[in-house]
């Protein structure tokens, strides 16, 4: 340090063991201010640039880009909630790297250990996800075959039902199950989607928050059921379910109006979501029954109950 207690770039270098070029790199970002210039116009820093220059190197080796780097010392006082918020991003965007590289890692394993006959199909069906895998194709499909007029509150509720995370570690198994349902969700649908249940094609529907409300209610006695493993059958469970579609239809439940209901579900039903929501109980591993499994043995009930009356 000079006697005027000042730094030349090179004594500045010098000091923190790094180049001069390291440091003009900095300084020019605005990252390390200089003090003043000598009268032949070198860069002079004060006696606290050692330890500002020691502390950028110091964030640089979290990998913190430039920016945020300069964010980070702007922050004065309050450094100490800058860095603990600029190291939560890190972590985050890490994370995401990780996630991917688990993912491409269960990709390549799935594509590797099947047979040679399957490679290219199973390539074309995982190369359509992104890496991370992306939800938002899945809740797209959710979307659209919801009715307009559903209150945010029921969607978000159905989308958290049906839109299953993919693992954040997961095995080549995870990732071929994630992939179908990735490849349902994006496939092509006529102008009429059949994929939709009937009373959301129609204006029968008045009031759909009181049929999904219903229907809510109705899926939560009936998993009792099938976790019980009981055969479709009449009870409060089903009589919910019939009482959802009544009420938001402004119908009463009548013998009549079943037997219509079960004709208009047993249209609506589709093999395709059906297979969407076993792939869902496949990816989650979880032991509660999915509302697709709910809604099918509310459906299998209601044609038993329409059998039996017609019998």
């Amino acid at each position: 340090m000079s006697p005027d207690g000042m730094w030349s770039i090179g004594e500045l270098a010098e000091q923190a063991g790094v180049t001069v070029k390291t440091v003009r790199f900095y300084s020019d970002r605005g990252l390390l201010p200089e003090a003043s210039r000598s009268s032949g116009g070198h860069r002079r820093y004060g006696p606290d640039a050692l330890e500002r220059l020691r502390l950028i190197r110091s964030l640089r080796t979290l990998d913190l880009p430039v920016p945020e780097v300069g964010r980070v010392l702007d922050h004065g006082d309050g450094l100490a909630d800058a860095l603990e918020d600029a190291i939560d991003g890190q972590l985050r965007e890490l994370g995401s790297q990780l996630a991917a590289l688990r993912w491409r890692e269960a990709a390549l394993q799935l594509i590797r250990d099947c047979p040679a006959e399957e490679r290219a199909d199973r390539l074309r069906l995982v190369g359509r996800v992104s890496t991370p895998p992306s939800t938002a194709p899945l809740a797209r499909f959710w979307r659209g075959a919801l009715p307009v007029r559903l209150s945010s509150r029921l969607v978000s509720s159905i989308l958290e039902y049906a839109v299953p995370q993919p693992p954040a570690d997961p095995t080549p198994a995870q990732v071929l199950t994630f992939a179908r349902l990735y490849a349902i969700a994006t496939a092509p649908c006529p102008a009429i989607d059949p994929r939709r249940p009937a009373g959301n094609r129609t204006d029968e529907v008045r009031r759909p928050d009181v049929l999904y409300d219903g229907l809510f209610d109705a899926y939560t006695l009936a998993a009792a059921e099938l976790k019980t493993n009981r055969a479709p059958e009449r009870g409060q469970a089903l009589d919910c379910f019939v009482s959802a579609h009544a009420d938001s239809r402004g119908l009463r439940d009548s013998p009549e109006f079943r037997r219509r209901l079960s004709g208009l579900l047993a249209l609506a039903a589709d093999p395709m979501v059906d297979r969407y929501w076993e792939l869902t109980g496949e990816l989650t591993g979880s032991p509660e029954p999915t509302l697709g499994a709910a809604h099918e043995w509310m459906r299998a009930s209601l044609e038993t109950d329409v059998a039996a009356a017609a019998g």
